[in-house]
């Protein structure tokens, strides 16, 4: 309460009551207490009606300047985070987005996020990189690019100084050729380069425009023969992979927390036999369930296999996050099936939803494609096909719906029947 909003209560007080509340404080030095609880209890019924006056007085002021700053500090909340726009055309037209499996529960990974997450806000960030209608690219940051590559060849125990890093920029020569090929209608940028490059006798680090290493071992390695690192090999299997990776290359992985995420179990056709695959990756557990879900979805290392079961290549995610937008009210998961019941979603999918009872599982994620213009979080809806089912083995589409408040979109997807 103010100072003025105090004096101005106190005002309602007759002279007689302060002068007799002051004869209290010297009242108060004296050893006799039940003479004073008398007379405090005397005064105090004597001008009770104005101590309420002043008191009930002084709550309003309080709740009337709370109130206000509260309004005034949701308003301020809602002005601060700007409107988002969905990005929906980011298909490379390279088939849709679907899982075969016979049930979805063979559809395994380690999404931190639950439906029993108590979550109402999540971060959105702005893609550093931008794309012009030849999909020439602008926003890369070569300088990161190369402090990245430095930092994972030292994780590898690789002296900074020994490497020479060059970009993928063709020479003057390879430019000619292509230029005659394509009768010298070249686009602006078709030349520019796309990636740093290092190499040691035995190794390859490459760093890509949206901040992802690739670690390639020239010759691939063979790990001990007790380990099956193969396409064929079982969950338990790949488990057991998992963790002898986990502590063969934990300064690679550089990680406080590392969690484990096998993830995977849909079935490929291989010399037409149908087996199951699962991949091996990491993530930061971090400090609260946010920072786990963030580093779930884009700080990531994942080792591969060759064909021959051995370890050939690891690739590690560290996108730029530093243009944050704001932390946006999220929907539940309710709120986000019905709106992929009206059709409000981003898909690959060729087919219209078949009905709520084909939605097999929900998972909140990022969609974290090169070309998004925001990274959102978004509700993913595995749903089954029913046009794809052959000989008992399903396939389930991926349909995605905003997970921000649509107040802060400035607009919705609609399904028109078209791949996004």
């Amino acid at each position: 309460m103010r100072k003025e909003n105090i004096s101005d209560a106190l005002n309602l007080l007759n002279d007689t009551f302060i002068d007799e509340t002051d004869s209290l404080r010297s009242c108060c030095e004296m050893p006799q207490k039940n003479a004073i609880l008398h007379k405090i209890y005397s005064v105090a019924g004597k001008y009770w009606k104005w101590i309420a006056a002043a008191a009930c007085l002084s709550l309003v002021v309080l709740t009337g300047n709370w109130l206000l700053s509260q309004k005034t500090s949701d308003t301020r909340q809602t002005e601060k985070l700007p409107m988002l726009s969905i990005t929906e055309n980011t298909s490379d037209g390279m088939g849709f987005e679907g899982y075969m499996a016979y049930d979805i529960s063979e559809l395994i990974n380690n999404n931190p996020w639950s439906e029993t997450s108590q979550l109402s806000v999540l971060p959105v960030y702005q893609n550093s990189l931008s794309y012009d209608g030849d999909f020439n690219v602008s926003g890369a940051d070569f300088g990161e690019m190369r402090e990245f590559l430095i930092d994972i060849a030292g994780r590898l125990g690789i002296d900074a100084n020994s490497l020479t890093i060059m970009d993928d920029e063709p020479d003057e020569e390879e430019k000619q050729i292509v230029t005659e090929k394509m009768e010298g209608d070249v686009p602006e940028g078709y030349f520019a380069p796309t990636q740093l490059i290092a190499q040691t006798s035995d190794i390859e680090i490459t760093v890509d425009r949206t901040m992802q290493a690739v670690v390639s071992f020239e010759p691939a390695i063979s790990l001990p023969k007790k380990y099956n690192f193969s396409y064929a090999a079982s969950y338990e299997q790949i488990v057991a992979v998992a963790e002898y990776l986990k502590e063969k290359y934990k300064a690679l992985i550089q990680m406080k927390h590392p969690q484990m995420n096998i993830c995977g179990g849909d079935y490929s056709k291989y010399d037409t036999k149908l087996q199951q695959e699962y991949q091996i990756e990491f993530y930061d557990k971090g400090e609260n369930d946010i920072d786990a879900i963030i580093n779930y979805n884009f700080n990531q290392i994942a080792f591969h296999c060759d064909d021959n079961g051995k370890l050939y290549l690891a690739s590690i995610c560290q996108p730029d996050l530093s243009q944050k937008m704001g932390d946006y009210p999220i929907i539940n998961t309710k709120k986000a099936k019905e709106l992929l019941l009206k059709g409000n979603y981003i898909t690959t999918v060729p087919y219209k939803i078949p009905g709520e009872n084909f939605i097999a599982k929900t998972e909140l994620v990022y969609r974290t494609g090169a070309r998004e213009e925001y990274f959102m979080p978004y509700y993913c809806f595995y749903v089954e096909l029913p046009e794809e089912e052959r000989d008992g083995l399903k396939t389930y589409g991926a349909y995605y719906v905003p997970a921000v408040e649509k107040e802060y979109l400035t607009n919705m997807p609609l399904w028109d029947g078209s791949f996004n």
